[in-house]
């Protein structure tokens, strides 16, 4: 029964972590912001007794790749005369987002009584499933749909109240393309588990990964089809390691893909079943998977966002925007008093495409530095878990490609991962034979 607890509080904590929100009676207070005052309680104590992470030169190179992020977008406000600090602020959103990522590592830690990529891995994989089970709840159950608008005000980026005027479907916390964007991540997890699962003596719980998989897969596209991008990484990921390009197909990868045609198998008559019988599932479905059924109907792929998205390509048209942007991001109509120029839909310059955001809001220059950031920040957890650098590499894939639909970024998966030490996770690991552990011995 403690086993079931310590399980369920680790997995609150994460979740608040990976999916902020508010509460109704704390308004102004999301759970992450919460959860970094928290971390910093903690880190000034272990750093009292000598048991705080040290702050090594990667660290610090980190914090100020970060700093110049934050100077690029501080100088276009400034030059352009904007009152848009979004990103001028970036380096304050990076040091809160390790806090709250110390915080959900050391109730793990304290928990299991230790901490390791794959524990966290897990955490992040069920607090998503858990996720998408509140959001087809919420969906469903009109009494706990109740509940949930009643105390959740809104998210670390819209509130409840603008998701259902959109008829989209979310979570606690979850919504939009930025749970969506997160989904990927997670799904890209879930394929680097199951490749290394499939050549040690635990191949067996291949299968429980894959239902996670289409699950997310599934009820994350309902939510937000930025998902999508997770699903096709992971699928081109499997495809490359399969060895089939090169004609050494090994064993281990064709048992991947077993498992997997043998997960289809059941999973696709249960979709198509609820897709007949429930109105509601068919809905979510058609709108998840518009485009294959827009191909299935008329031939051509056709997405109403895909169509909302070309509209969106517009680049600037002077040299000083090219270089060091207009110092707007959001849309300076409803966020500038002073503001007197168009009235953009949606956001500054109607564009909600990740890279041209950037560009209008601090240049190239600052687009240059943001993307080299993330590029340090990969390359450091690559460094601190050498075993599971192809994860990393895929999680910064995830974050490029989804730059071509939306600014957002997953800065906070990263965190998670730099707020453990390589030795926490080595002592761990050398517990066991082949360095792998049993993935659900939590």
């Amino acid at each position: 029964m403690w086993k079931l607890i310590k399980i369920l509080l680790a997995g609150i904590a994460v979740s608040f972590y990976f999916f902020p929100f508010e509460f109704t009676f704390l308004p102004g207070v999301n759970t992450k912001m919460a959860m970094a005052g928290v971390g910093l309680v903690l880190y000034a104590l272990d750093l009292a007794k000598g048991r705080a992470p040290q702050i090594n030169k990667e660290g610090f190179q980190i914090a100020v790749i970060a700093a110049l992020v934050s100077l690029c977008g501080l100088a276009s406000v400034i030059i352009n005369n904007t009152n848009d600090y979004t990103y001028a602020t970036y380096i304050v959103s990076m040091f809160v987002w390790l806090g709250g990522a110390y915080t959900a590592v050391k109730i793990v830690q304290w928990l299991h009584g230790y901490v390791s990529v794959e524990l966290i891995c897990n955490y992040l994989i069920g607090v998503c499933v858990g996720q998408c089970v509140l959001a087809l709840m919420i969906d469903s159950i009109p009494a706990f749909k109740a509940i949930v608008d009643r105390y959740v005000v809104g998210f670390d980026f819209v509130d409840t109240d603008a998701l259902n005027k959109a008829n989209r479907m979310y979570g606690i916390g979850a919504g939009l393309d930025v749970a969506g964007t997160r989904f990927a991540t997670v799904l890209v997890m879930i394929a680097f588990m199951i490749q290394r699962l499939s050549g040690s003596r635990f191949y067996q719980y291949i299968w429980l990964y894959l239902v996670a998989f289409i699950f997310i897969g599934l009820v994350g596209n309902m939510m937000a089809r930025t998902t999508t991008v997770g699903v096709i990484v992971a699928l081109v990921y499997w495809i490359i390691s399969s060895g089939i390009f090169n004609k050494s197909l090994q064993k281990d990868n064709v048992r991947v893909w077993k498992y997997l045609v043998g997960a289809l198998c059941v999973a696709i008559p249960v979709i198509v079943y609820l897709y007949s019988a429930n109105q509601q599932f068919h809905d979510n479905v058609r709108f998840a998977f518009e485009g294959f059924f827009s191909i299935a109907e008329t031939g051509k792929w056709e997405t109403n966002s895909n169509n909302i998205l070309k509209n969106m390509i517009i680049f600037p048209d002077n040299l000083k925007t090219w270089l060091i942007g207009d110092g707007y991001i959001e849309n300076p109509y409803h966020r500038d008093p002073y503001y007197v120029g168009p009235k953009w839909h949606g956001y500054y310059m109607s564009t909600d495409i990740g890279y041209l955001r950037f560009i209008f809001y601090f240049g190239l220059i600052g687009l240059a530095i943001f993307v080299a950031y993330f590029f340090k920040v990969a390359k450091t957890c690559v460094y601190r878990f050498p075993k599971y650098a192809t994860l990393f590499w895929l999680v910064l894939a995830i974050n490029m490609i989804v730059w071509l639909k939306v600014a957002t970024d997953i800065f906070l998966v990263f965190a998670i991962f730099l707020c453990m030490s390589k030795e926490d996770n080595e002592e761990y690991e050398n517990k066991y034979e082949n360095s792998l552990s049993d993935p659900l011995d939590i």
